[in-house]
């Protein structure tokens, strides 16, 4: 039997960066997402945001990449958005994603970061954040 546990940290945000998820439709479509994820096998530990992105920690299963997986997840929930007409115009998100491998050590700090975003997003901006992980995880200039 094989056994797999990679661990990513996957962020993606809306088109343009715009800040179309207030706090309620954010909550549901959170919760879209993790039923989502529960019927596509998906294995999602944590899932938040903020008014302009998302932020998922997900376990891939052997058969499963990251470009995959993302394109399940904001595909999927893209369409859900639009069907539900939730937002006014057409809903979609960013091509471009940012993920990163998590090792086990560092799972409880990720996942706190994760449901802690509305705090963290007080202090800094989405766009100051992208900056600070590119520069962290080897890539200098994000723009």
């Amino acid at each position: 039997m094989s056994f797999v546990k990679i661990w990513v940290h996957l962020v993606f945000s809306t088109k343009n960066r715009q800040p179309l998820l207030n706090r309620d439709m954010r909550y549901n479509l959170q919760q879209h997402i993790i039923d989502n994820c529960k019927e596509k096998e998906i294995f999602l530990q944590a899932i938040n945001g903020y008014t302009d992105h998302l932020h998922c920690l997900i376990s891939l299963g052997k058969d499963q990449n990251i470009s995959k997986v993302t394109q399940l997840i904001k595909g999927e929930s893209s369409f859900w958005v639009n069907k539900n007409k939730l937002v006014a115009e057409n809903f979609t998100w960013q091509d471009d994603y940012f993920a990163v491998s998590v090792g086990q050590s560092q799972m409880e700090q990720v996942g706190r970061y994760i449901k802690n975003q509305e705090t963290h997003h007080a202090k800094k901006s989405f766009e100051d954040e992208v900056d600070e992980f590119m520069t962290k995880y080897g890539r200098i200039n994000s723009k």
